[in-house]
């Protein structure tokens, strides 16, 4: 299997400046790495590069599974039980398309946990 490159500067600028964008500040990312399985029927993981940030009390991971293809999900560090959610093993060959997709997900996740209901507004929120 060929080495999966590193996420270059050009890559850490588009998942930076979409969260500046979504949260109005600057999110400090980490490098890392994932340990992966990259098809359904592989036995053996694969490493590859990772951005992760944490940001309203969620943990996000944007992982880098082949040149120009992307998989990212989020979490919840603080729950008893950790549940991964987000893109899941959905692949995107658009980074930006792919962050935004989880930063999505986790919003829609977000309204969920504090009891958002059609028809209710934030005032019915607390």
């Amino acid at each position: 299997m060929a080495r999966i490159l590193q996420i270059d500067d050009a890559e850490r600028w588009v998942v930076e400046s979409t969260l500046r964008e979504r949260y109005a500040h600057r999110v400090a990312t980490q490098l890392a790495d994932t340990e992966l399985r990259l098809q359904p029927g592989d036995e053996a993981l694969t490493a590859c590069p990772t951005l992760y940030w944490e940001e309203r009390g969620a943990a996000f991971v944007v992982v880098k599974v082949a040149d120009g293809r992307w998989r990212a999900m989020f979490f919840y560090p603080e729950d008893a039980i950790e549940e991964q959610f987000g893109a899941g093993n959905a692949e995107y060959d658009d980074l930006l398309d792919c962050v935004t997709s989880v930063l999505r997900s986790q919003a829609d996740h977000e309204k969920e946990r504090l009891g958002a209901q059609s028809g209710k507004t934030g005032g019915d929120l607390g």
